[in-house]
């Protein structure tokens, strides 16, 4: 029993950090909740057993990709997408991929993100524009300046959504071979954000619900560590 409690109790420690992680980017501009599936484990030896001992685990964590709420800004340069796909972006050693739209134009005019990242064009280029003259971003992307297009931002998506975090609020596909594909029915949005989508409300529920799964747990090991002492003591007492 103490084994499957502390078991238990390791499970919950991972789902709160998860949570945790939540919780702190619930303000980030289209940061993705961290979510984990539970299972349980049978030692191999215990297989053939009549009642194999099972222990609870977090088998492995996945990235829920469903859609933030989108809010007006006011700045023309921050954009959110209605819909699947990502911004397409240069990383530091490689294209990257993000949902944080809170974007603007750096010295040399390219619009970046707010990690000074290029922001990429459908061809691939980082996109240039002319910093004081007011820039109108269509619902496919095209970016226009005094009438004039200036490029059409890259938006790309992953056949089921197969993307893992990079960190700071960026994403890479798990195959770093896969074709990414232009999204059907996404449209961008000039002048908002898209919001977390970690639920607040969600989260803090969820809060309350592990930490008193992790105090039952605790109690578990210690009533389980109450009954061996108290079993060792028996059997010291029938042996003297």
């Amino acid at each position: 029993m103490t084994a499957m409690a502390a078991s238990g109790l390791r499970s919950r420690m991972e789902s709160l950090d998860l949570l945790a992680n939540n919780m702190a980017n619930a303000s980030t501009g289209g940061y993705k909740a961290d979510r984990e599936f539970y299972s349980l484990y049978a030692a191999a030896e215990a297989q053939d057993s009549d009642s194999p001992a099972t222990m609870p685990v977090v088998q492995q964590h996945w990235t829920d990709l469903s859609q933030g709420t989108i809010a007006n800004t006011g700045n023309a340069l921050d954009l959110a997408l209605n819909g699947s796909g990502f911004f397409g972006v240069s990383g530091p050693n490689g294209k990257l991929y993000t949902r944080n739209g809170g974007f603007h134009l750096a010295a040399d005019g390219q619009l970046v993100t707010a990690d000074g990242y290029a922001v990429l064009s459908a061809a691939g280029a980082p996109l240039t524009a002319q910093g004081t003259v007011p820039i109108d971003i269509s619902r496919d992307g095209t970016l226009t300046q005094d009438g004039q297009s200036i490029g059409q931002l890259g938006i790309a998506d992953f056949t089921g959504g197969a993307v893992t975090k990079q960190g700071g609020n960026y994403f890479r596909p798990v195959d770093p071979n896969a074709k990414p594909s232009a999204p059907a029915d996404t449209t961008v949005e000039q002048g908002k954000l898209e919001a977390s989508n970690t639920g607040t409300a969600e989260s803090a529920v969820r809060l309350v619900s592990i930490m008193r799964q992790f105090e039952m747990l605790q109690k578990a090991v210690l009533i389980g560590n109450d009954m061996s002492k108290q079993a060792i003591e028996q059997v010291a007492k029938v042996g003297s």
